[in-house]
């Protein structure tokens, strides 16, 4: 009778930590899976930056700076790995976008273009989609890493090799720019 009772524990704290190292597995894929899906929104919104700065560029010929800007930031995003080398990219990218859409105030023929006027609203449906899917990434990257870090999950993270995962985290130029005080002009 002991032997049974000792075999059921057993039993019973093997099955505890195979679905403690399960759990641990379908975090850290949420993870993947939420960074993957950020990628997809951040490809839609690299391959929308040249058509914009196209329409952009036929009524702006003197505002090569910033297409340039938006080009640079661009291809620097496309090129960035990992998720804070990423985000620092975007941030900038997100920068420069706005540079570029700030001159449709200055040019009333472009912001009466339709395409471009179609590429905004596009740009502007696809950034909303970007920072839900951020919003979902770091809620996943919390869940992953806190359950790795409480009971029992830090004793099967240290055995199995479960590493923390990192947050989309905004770039430096971008923090600042929240920081910073708003200009106001009359």
């Amino acid at each position: 009778m002991a032997l049974l009772v000792l075999l059921g524990l057993a039993a019973a704290v093997g099955l505890w930590l195979v679905g403690a190292y399960n759990g641990l597995v379908n975090l850290r894929q949420r993870c993947k899976q939420a960074f993957s899906d950020i990628n997809v929104q951040l490809k839609q919104r690299h391959d929308l930056v040249p058509n914009l700065v196209e329409t952009v560029k036929g009524y702006a010929k003197h505002e090569k700076t910033t297409l340039e800007d938006v080009i640079k930031a661009r291809n620097l995003a496309v090129s960035a790995a990992g998720p804070t080398a990423q985000g620092a990219a975007e941030g900038a990218l997100t920068g420069a976008l706005s540079r570029l859409i700030a001159l449709s105030e200055a040019y009333p023929d472009l912001k009466a273009n339709q395409n471009f006027q179609q590429l905004q609203s596009e740009l502007a449906d696809i950034e909303n989609k970007i920072s839900a899917a951020r919003r979902f990434l770091n809620n996943s990257v919390a869940e992953y890493n806190a359950t790795r870090e409480g009971f029992p999950g830090f004793l099967i993270a240290q055995r199995y090799g479960f590493e923390p995962e990192d947050y989309f985290n905004l770039g430096e130029a971008e923090q600042k720019a929240i920081e910073a005080a708003p200009k106001v002009q009359f």
